[in-house]
């Protein structure tokens, strides 16, 4: 394994001075003064909660990477290297308005001829490869291996605690859903009849006074969900049945011991069977919309009036669909690694992951690979809110602690309030297991057919990494994959105070603990060091 020397430290990051052809030097954020900046009181503007991962902790008092200020500050007009950087995920919508121009296209391969034109063994894969073919809904690792009724499975045992804790959590979370549901919908129903329309504000719900103790209900519901976040009691509808629809897919499919989600033809459990799949990377179903998410992330077209600006202005997207609605399959994850190697992608974004690995072997191999073929990986830490360090979390690089790349960077998810909450209650962390920290809750990016929403998890703070990943790699092609790495890794913001983890405000630990590095991302520093690494 190739090892690099580390060229800086937190302290040394605090007098770090970078110039720029001429103009004034420009001073990374004084690392040492970070935990003395002001908390932000106010709530977020909408401008601020859809751009808050670009923002500047230090300017702004939000911790984000502060991209908009490398932009403004460092890469201004200047011209860098395309970079493709591949996602692995579900399928992309590649037609959307603010992702059709940073799609990559397979130069080498006719579209639509039905031949092997650049003898890659994947037939027409212009913008990727679709590994799933036609599938979409799949089981968990734990349910598939408990459907195989092979007790003597090393993991048979801890797979059927883990299916009987499981379903009776979803069991119990889909009858609290379906009563809240109906109480909602009781609640809109009462107050449209009362105030005639079907579009009343906050405002009007407020002023009711009234002696009606179903009104009064309705009211009081409806001024909970205002306190949270809602903005109609539509909107919280909304959000109510799209639980539902998560709640009943992980019992209908992901639990399902006897659905048969694979589509492909092909064994899971053998490797010699490799061209499967086909070359349409759009998802199957617009509600499909992880992929087209995580992509805009990365590299949504950056101040062109529409919806979302992505990390990276350079960057082609190669869509690579093989995360399911359910677990991922081993051998389609580690295909996929290798096909995006071998088709010159610079960056992989991962952001998928499982406890249970039947085939964790052939996946590391594939991170190996991407690592001896100069290849940065990034990806998602989970959401389980626990420590990797000793929950398995897979993929991982490692066996028996002894890492197998050295371009492999694990991603834990911030939430855009600077302090004690500032690590996203769903998270997971490891101080050897977690590189870094990036913005990961509520997160506004493209979704299908021209939409955008806001999503939350390590999903969504991988990609942030990735773009940064993206940007050295285009403005610093000199760089090594391995360096990086250890530029994100030595450039972040290092936070000396403590934190909730997991979520549980009794659980209250320095933010160093959870990390490697023990540092937030920074796209402005890891600039800053990417230009005096490469001279």
């Amino acid at each position: 394994m190739r090892t690099i020397k580390t060229i800086a430290t937190s302290a040394f990051l605090a007098v770090f001075i970078f110039g720029c052809g001429g103009t004034a030097d420009i001073l990374s954020t004084p690392v040492e003064n970070i935990d003395t900046s002001p908390l932000k009181v106010s709530e977020l503007t909408e401008a601020e909660k859809h751009n808050w991962g670009h923002l500047d902790l230090e300017k702004d008092t939000i911790p984000g990477m502060s991209v908009d200020k490398a932009y403004t500050d460092i890469i201004k007009s200047r011209k860098g290297k395309k970079v493709i950087v591949a996602v692995i995920d579900s399928g992309i919508d590649i037609d959307h308005e603010d992702l059709d121009d940073v799609i990559w296209t397979n130069k080498d391969e006719i579209p639509n001829n039905g031949i092997d034109d650049d003898k890659n063994g994947y037939v027409d894969d212009v913008h990727g490869w679709n590994f799933l073919g036609d599938g979409h809904n799949e089981q968990l690792e734990y349910v598939r291996i408990l459907a195989t009724g092979n007790t003597s499975h090393p993991e048979y045992a801890a797979a059927k605690a883990e299916y009987e804790k499981e379903y009776e959590v979803w069991m119990g979370r889909k009858t609290q859903y379906d009563q809240i549901y109906q109480q909602i919908k009781t609640a809109d129903e009462t107050l449209a009849k009362h105030f005639g329309k079907k579009d009343y504000t906050k405002k009007e719900v407020a002023a009711i006074k009234t002696e009606d103790q179903s009104l009064a209900q309705a009211q009081q519901i409806a001024n909970y969900m205002y306190s949270n976040g809602m903005d109609s009691m539509a909107d919280a509808i909304g959000e109510i049945e799209d639980g539902l629809e998560s709640i009943n897919d992980r019992l209908n499919y992901n639990l399902n011991k006897d659905l048969k989600g694979r589509v492909t033809g092909d064994n899971p459990d053998d490797m010699s069977t490799k061209y499967y799949g086909n070359g349409n990377v759009k998802p199957v179903k617009k509600s499909e919309s992880h992929g087209t998410h995580v992509a805009g992330i990365i590299a949504a077209e950056r101040n062109n009036g529409k919806g979302a600006n992505g990390v990276a202005n350079n960057v082609e997207i190669m869509s690579i669909r093989a995360v399911p609605n359910g677990d991922e399959y081993d051998k389609d994850v580690a295909l996929a690694i290798r096909y995006a190697v071998d088709n010159g992608a610079q960056v992989i974004n991962g952001s998928f992951g499982k406890s249970f690995s039947t085939h964790s072997d052939w996946v590391r191999d594939a991170i190996a690979y991407a690592s001896e073929k100069d290849v940065v990986f990034v990806h998602a830490a989970g959401n389980d809110s626990k420590d990797v360090d000793t929950e398995p979390n897979f993929p991982d690089d490692n066996v028996n602690g002894v890492e197998v790349s050295n371009t492999y960077i694990r991603v834990g998810a911030l939430a855009p309030k600077y302090g004690s909450s500032m690590i996203a209650g769903f998270s997971n962390y490891g101080k050897k297991n977690v590189d870094v920290f990036a913005p990961g809750a509520s997160v506004y990016s493209t979704t299908p057919e021209n939409e955008y929403k806001t999503k939350g998890g390590t999903s969504m703070a991988a990609p942030g990494v990735a773009g940064i990943a993206a940007l050295i790699r285009s403005y610093y092609p000199n760089l090594s994959a391995a360096q990086v790495k250890q530029i994100i890794m030595d450039s972040g913001l290092a936070i000396k105070t403590k934190v909730i983890v997991g979520g549980n405000s009794e659980d209250i630990r320095p933010f160093a603990d959870l990390s490697k590095s023990a540092k937030m991302v920074n796209a402005y520093n890891a600039l800053i060091m990417a230009s005096k690494m490469s001279k």
